[in-house]
This record gives C-alpha cells, structure tokens and sequence, in this order.
C-alpha cells in the first residue's frame, strides 16, 4: 500500500545566546536565509517558523528536520543571534507583535491574548486524499491528541518562573476563541459548514485563525495536527509525526470498514488535554480505552498499539518504539529543562542549555 506523506511545521524562539533573552529580529533572519525553502516570520518578532518537505520515510522526514533547523541556526547566526527550540521563554519578555496587516489587526482585536503571545508549536501535516477522507480522520483521531501532546512537552516557564505545567504553551494557546479539543463532524459539508459559520462571525480574521487541536490545511491536501510543543529535539519530533500519520492511517481505515467515532463529549477532551499539559509524560493521563486516569507510559504504549498495523505497514513500528523507549527513559524538553534549572537556578542558563 502506499505510504501517506508526513511533513513538520516547527516555530522557534530567537535569543541572545549568552543572556538567553528573546530578541525581536525574525524579519532579519529571515533576509539572512537566503533561499532557505520554507521559512517564515510569525506573530511575534521573537519567532521563525521552519518546515520540511512532504516525506514518505521518517529517515527522510528526520534529515529534513535537521536540515531546517540547521538552516535556521545558520541565518541566526548571520543575525548575531541563536535559534532556540523552546515552546516558551524561560526568561521573562515582552513580545513584539510582527507588522504584517494581519498581525496588527489580531493584535487590535484580541488584545493581551495576542500581546502575551509567544509560543512555538510543532504542526504536523498528513498528506489526505479529500475532505471527506480527512474530516473522517478528524473525528476518529480525538481520543488521542492529548498523549501527543503529553509526548511533545517543552514549555515549564512562564516569565521567568516555573508555571507547574509541562505544556504552559498549550494553556496560554487555549485563550483563542477557536483553540482547543473539538467535536466530531461527521461530513466534510458539516466541517465547511462550521468553518464558514467561525469566520462569518467575524470574531476571528479568516480560516488561519480556525484553531482547533486538529483541522484541515487550507494551502495543503493535508490533514494538520497542532497540539504539540516545538520539541526540544528533532528526533521527538520525527516520533510525534510518525503517531500522527499512523494515527490518521488507522482513522481513515476505521471508516472504510464502517467503524463508528468514538462519541466522547468534548469536555472530557479538555480535561484529557489539560492532564498532559499539566504533567507530561511523568504523571498520568486519562486513557481513551476507560476515561480514567493510567500511567502516562502505559497510556502511550496502548496509542502504539491503537497504529500498530499502520506503522508496520510504512515499517514505523522498530522507529517508533524506540524513540519512545528514549523519550520515556530521559524524559521530554519539559523534564530536562526544569532538571537545568535545578542545577543552576538560572533561567538564562535553562536556554543556553537547550542551545547546546
């Protein structure tokens, strides 16, 4: 069978290398970039957004992913700046919004949620063949976004201190109107439908601004997964994308064969979603098989098993066990950031870390 394609969104933080402090450069590393493919300035000017090719391996997807953000480091350093992969600043800023016409009119109209905004995510993109195939896949992926994001943690401080969460992106993200879990479609027409029904309400500017943990691109025939922090380390990021390809395969199987989506009620999403925030991989998290509280490894171990067909049939399983293996054992950017600062105490070094 073919393999669906997979490719990585990744925004990052701009600092300064020795004082760890964002710096509102993004536009200038973007001119430095040259013919970089596929960087982009966002909201705020202390970010840049990398991303990788349509891949069919996750070899592929993995060299990508280095060659993006070895691309990002290098225009950085042009700048006299460093390329953080940091979901949030561990050392206290004040953002600054972008000029684009479309940033300033976010930033009239949703005020401190946009100028408190600074964030970086890890989006990963699934290649579908229609709406009708995706929207299917929407609504049979839900059970499972939390552990992703559970997987991906890498943002503990908030303006200098620990904010108690392994994902304090994900909660400071949840402020837009349009953020967060959704409920099932049913219909490409019932998607569009809502999509048209958020933007006429002219509450968000256009369907960039249609948040959901998981939508349908609207420049790609992909389905987008968004849940994620920017990972600390690419190879987690190749793990993350490899459970979403896998997870949106066993989706789109599930309706061939005429298997219903799981009913459960969006607030038991939020809740889902707010346990992974809260602590990662290194508490516990509410298993999609009961609702109920298990240990967050046993729960990614039954997501694994949920794909198990989809990854040996694009010969993921070995990869992915792996990379799991690894995750679990050292813990994700989340834990080795809040174990830096232990050592240190020092928010500053917490990033120069993470650069290393």
């Amino acid at each position: 069978m073919p393999v669906r394609t997979v490719g990585v969104e990744e925004e990052f933080l701009i600092v300064d290398r020795a004082t760890g402090r964002p710096r509102a450069v993004g536009g200038l590393v973007l001119d430095a970039s040259g013919d970089a493919p596929d960087m982009t300035t966002e909201l705020q000017r202390e970010q840049i957004e990398t991303g990788t090719t349509p891949c069919a391996t996750l070899a592929d997807l993995g060299t990508d992913l280095r060659t993006a953000r070895a691309a990002a480091v290098a225009a950085a350093a042009e700048v006299g700046v460093a390329i953080a992969p940091l979901a949030t600043s561990p050392v206290p800023v004040e953002p600054t919004l972008s000029s684009s016409r479309r940033y300033v009119e976010m930033g009239r109209r949703f005020g401190l949620t946009v100028s408190e905004e600074l964030t970086c995510g890890c989006h990963v993109h699934v290649a579908i063949d229609d709406a009708d195939e995706g929207v299917a896949a929407l609504d049979r992926i839900r059970p499972w976004l939390a552990p992703l994001l559970a997987l991906s943690t890498n943002s503990p401080f908030w303006q200098g201190a620990d904010s108690g969460y392994a994902s304090y992106r994900s909660q400071v993200w949840s402020r837009w109107p349009t953020a967060g879990p959704y409920a099932p479609f049913g219909s490409a027409a019932v998607y569009r439908e809502l999509v048209d029904t958020l933007v006429a309400t002219d509450t968000v500017i256009d369907e960039g601004m249609v948040y959901f943990d998981a939508r349908l691109s609207r420049r790609h025939p992909t389905l987008e997964v968004r849940v994620a922090d920017v990972c600390l380390l690419p190879e987690d990021a190749v793990l993350v994308a490899a459970l979403v390809r896998g997870l949106v395969e066993t989706a789109v199987r599930e309706w061939r064969d005429g298997e219903p989506a799981d009913p459960v009620r969006t607030e038991v999403l939020r809740l889902a979603a707010w346990r992974a925030a809260r602590s990662g991989t290194d508490g516990v998290l509410l298993d999609p098989a009961t609702w109920r509280p298990a240990p967050a490894g046993a729960v990614l171990e039954a997501l694994v098993a949920h794909v198990r067909p989809a990854l040996e049939d694009a010969n993921d399983l070995d990869t992915v066990r792996d990379l799991l293996a690894a995750v679990l054992a050292r813990g994700t950017g989340a834990a080795r950031q809040r174990a830096e600062y232990e050592r240190s105490g020092d928010p500053a070094a917490v990033v120069r870390a993470c650069l290393a």
